[in-house]
Formats: structure tokens, sequence, C-alpha cells
């Protein structure tokens, strides 16, 4: 029944308008820590991992202490534009974009070992590596399982691993996660078409239209039309990166984790219940911190922006 439930509350109306589609292409009012975290440009890097080049942003000074920051299934590097500069006064910080996702190059295949070594790349390349300790993971979503596959393949590499809204599922009830898609991405006639479509998945309703917009820009990429009239634009994922992902079993990991773990989560998640909250608190080790946003659906950082860096900056204070 679980899953049932699951699929009717993740489903997705594909003819309904997107989150951003009423400002008609025009970009909603933000607040001035927005702004001024969006006009600190990053480095734009990239790096050759497994054949393909993978996208990566950095900000802050090398030399500094280390910080990862891994974006969910579908999103890419920008997602933490807005957030990032807020670690920087500690912290090296780096995003980096998934292969299949964001500027990064498509795969014919995915693996998860391969997304492991896409992010010890994309640390290397940054910089983070270059600082007095281990660098830290942060990662969302998707983005927690693969950093579970990051700690347990590279137990070396990263001192800490915090997981956002990651929902780790007991064995044998493992969530087989979004709808396979049959077809490529639409290829739409106008920018404003495209943007107008743009929605969160798992679907929700978000207030931080700011940050829903800014990300939706980046999401976009030139592409000819069909008819071969012109170009339009259509999505930068891979479509295809979860039928064609050898995706393993996560929950082992979890309890495998060779290094501090934090987890972290929306209070109206529909991804981290209180039953996955539990299990997860469970497995994990012994003393890891369990944090939950107030008033934050599964992409907590857009709900709860300030909440969600607070939270984080007091978990590696307390951490040392």
């Amino acid at each position: 029944m679980r899953k049932q439930d699951d699929a009717d509350r993740l489903s997705v109306d594909a003819q309904a308008p997107g989150l951003v589609a009423h400002l008609q292409g025009s970009k909603p009012p933000a607040p001035a820590w927005f702004n001024a975290n969006m006009a600190q440009a990053p480095e734009e890097l990239r790096i050759e991992s497994d054949g393909v080049e993978i996208e990566v942003l950095a900000w802050g000074e090398r030399g500094r202490p280390g910080l990862l920051l891994l974006h969910g299934n579908g999103a890419h590097a920008g997602w933490w534009r807005p957030l990032a500069p807020f670690f920087t006064d500690r912290f090296r910080v780096a995003a980096m974009s998934w292969s299949g996702m964001g500027g990064s190059d498509w795969r014919p295949r995915y693996a998860t070992d391969v997304f492991a070594r896409e992010a010890v790349a994309a640390a290397r390349v940054a910089g983070l590596m270059e600082g007095p300790v281990k660098p830290r993971l942060a990662a969302h979503s998707f983005g927690g399982f693969m950093a579970l596959h990051v700690a347990t393949l590279f137990p070396d590499v990263f001192s800490s691993a915090l997981l956002l809204d990651c929902g780790v599922r007991p064995p044998g009830t493992e969530w087989e996660g979004p709808p396979r898609r049959t077809r490529p991405n639409r290829i739409y006639p106008t920018f404003e078409a495209a943007l107008a479509r743009f929605r969160l998945a798992p679907p929700q309703e978000c207030d931080t239209l700011y940050y829903v917009d800014a990300i939706a820009r980046e999401s976009l990429r030139e592409a000819p039309l069909p008819d071969g009239e012109g170009k339009g634009w259509t999505w930068k994922f891979d479509p295809f990166v979860m039928e064609h992902l050898a995706f393993e079993e996560i929950a082992p990991r979890l309890a495998a984790i060779p290094i501090p773990l934090a987890l972290m989560w929306g209070d109206r998640s529909y991804l981290c219940t209180p039953e996955i909250n539990a299990y997860m608190r469970e497995t994990s080790p012994k003393g890891t911190p369990a944090i939950a946003i107030p008033d934050a659906a599964h992409h907590l950082m857009l709900d709860q922006p300030i909440a969600t860096v607070a939270a984080i900056n007091a978990l590696f204070a307390a951490w040392g």
C-alpha cells in the first residue's frame, strides 16, 4: 500500500502549468540576501570523469576546509547557487552536476560507482582537498543516496556526510523511484513557454518563487526544433537516467557508513515520512544527529532556505 500511496502523491499532471507560469517569463521579486548571493559568481570548472565532462561550480578561498554540495535527481549544481555563499566564510565550497544533469555530459549508461567517482573528481578539481582537513559532503535527495556510495567506496576522501531529505527505505521496501520515461524531453518554441512548464519533482507548492525561477532558468538549454526551422528550448537533464542506471540497494551502505553522518529533512516531506525517518535513525551509526526543518517539504532548501542554512551551520559548528 505504501508504494501506491507514494505513486498517488507524487504523480504529475503533465498538462498543468508550472510554478512560475503566471509570471509569463518575468523574474519575481527576491529578498536582498538572495540577490546578493546570486551576484557572487562562482568559478566555472569542468573535469573529465569516466569519459565525460562534469560541471563544477566553486566559491570561496582555496585552502579553507572543503564542502561539496550534491543535488537531487534531474536537478543541477545551480540549485546551490543561492546558498553556497553563506558557507564561504568558513569553507571552500563546490557544487557539481551529475552526469546526465545540468551542464554535465550525458552517458549511454549510468552507475552508482561512476557517480561516486564523479564526486571525488569534482572535489579534487575544485580544490576541496587542499584544506587542512578532509572535505564535508552535504547532499539532497538522490544526491544523498550517492553520498552514501561515495562515503563507503572512498572512506578516506571525505570527513562527514549530511543527508538532506534523503529517504532510505528498509531492504525489500525500496522505493522504485520516479516514473520511467519513454520519450525524450519536449522542445518548446520559446524560452518563456519552456519556463512555464517547470515543476518540482516530487511535485509540491513553493512560496519562494524567486528561488524556483532561478533554478528553472538554469535548467534549460537551446535545441533545434523538430521541424528543423530554428531553435527552441528544452531541459538539460537526460530523461533516461533512471532507465539506464544500475542502481544498487542503499540501506546496507547507510548502516556501514565509515564517517560521521547527519540526517536532515523537511517536516512536511512526502519522502521522509515518520516511518522512514525512524528506520534511518535506527540504522545509522549511534549518535547520528537527526534534524527536522519546520514547515518544509522535500525541497527544504527552497521551502526554508535560511532555516536550512542555519541548521547546517549549527551542525557543522557542533561537529567542529
